[in-house]
């Protein structure tokens, strides 16, 4: 076989500035790294760490990890159940108001005009501040508000999901296919035949494929909230670190390990067939 076919044409030459910005990047991510890893060994004391104590402990609570006691599945159930109920209500809450949210960030959805640019920058904004809020801080707010109770995790969840959902839904609803849409609006088709005949069917797959995905999370994120009072399995999970009941917390970890396994399985095969 000739060799000249199998030369590679040369590699395009590369600007002065477009190397400086590529070395300049790369020097300032390592400088970050440098900078994070000596703050972070100025805050730890590595001598404690590694102290006999320290070693003791996990002597003593690790081995009884690997020992669940089944003396409280009813209860840990029980909760557990609530957990998922927390996750269910908080998701099914924020995919209905992520709805309009969603069609008010789409620009194609909110024209040219200097209302709908507003109306868009504000419902982009407002959705940018609530995602900036992890769900255990919104907890806390309505644990304060209303009190110690499941409600308080569910409006968390709720409020924490809207956030991601309505930013998701946007984007969904601005690949759509506007052709679609100006077909039926030029024959005669009002607002509300376009959007169940020509909007809808083509963002109902992907909306419910996120709504799932964001149960999934909700799932994992409920089972922290009852540590601050939010209700669920977090609760329990306080009460027997506290009493040291190592075999309790054992027995709790496989149970949400097991449901959060269960749930993401099937939330997977549904969200497979509706992709």
């Amino acid at each position: 076989m000739n060799s000249e076919t199998n030369t590679l044409p040369p590699r395009p030459k590369q600007s002065k500035t477009s190397l400086l910005k590529k070395y300049g990047l790369g020097l300032g991510f390592l400088a970050l790294i440098i900078w994070s890893i000596m703050g972070t060994n100025e805050k730890v004391d590595w001598t404690r760490v590694f102290s006999m104590r320290t070693i003791e402990n996990m002597d003593r609570v690790i081995p009884k990890l690997f020992q669940p006691t089944l003396d409280k599945l009813d209860r840990v159930l029980e909760l557990m159940l609530e957990t998922l109920l927390i996750a269910f209500t908080g998701s099914f809450m924020a995919s209905i108001l992520a709805i309009p949210l969603g069609f008010l960030t789409a620009k194609n959805m909110m024209g040219n005009s200097l209302a709908g640019r507003i109306a868009n920058f504000i419902c982009k904004l407002f959705l940018n501040a609530v995602r900036t809020f992890p769900e255990i801080l919104l907890a806390l707010i309505f644990v304060a508000s209303i009190g110690p109770s499941p409600f308080a995790g569910v409006l968390a969840i709720a409020i924490g999901s809207t956030g991601m959902l309505g930013k998701l839904y946007g984007e969904v609803i601005e690949t759509i296919d506007m052709q679609v849409v100006e077909a039926m609006e030029a024959n005669g088709a009002n607002k509300i035949q376009t959007l169940f005949y020509g909007i809808i069917p083509q963002i109902l797959p992907d909306f419910l494929s996120y709504a799932i995905y964001r149960f999934e999370i909700d799932v994992r994120a409920s089972t922290i909230l009852g540590i601050i009072g939010a209700g669920g399995i977090g609760t329990l999970i306080v009460i027997s670190q506290k009493n040291r009941n190592w075999d309790e917390v054992s027995l709790i970890l496989i149970v949400i390990i097991i449901s959060v396994t269960i749930i993401d399985l099937i939330s997977a095969q549904i969200r497979k067939r509706l992709v």
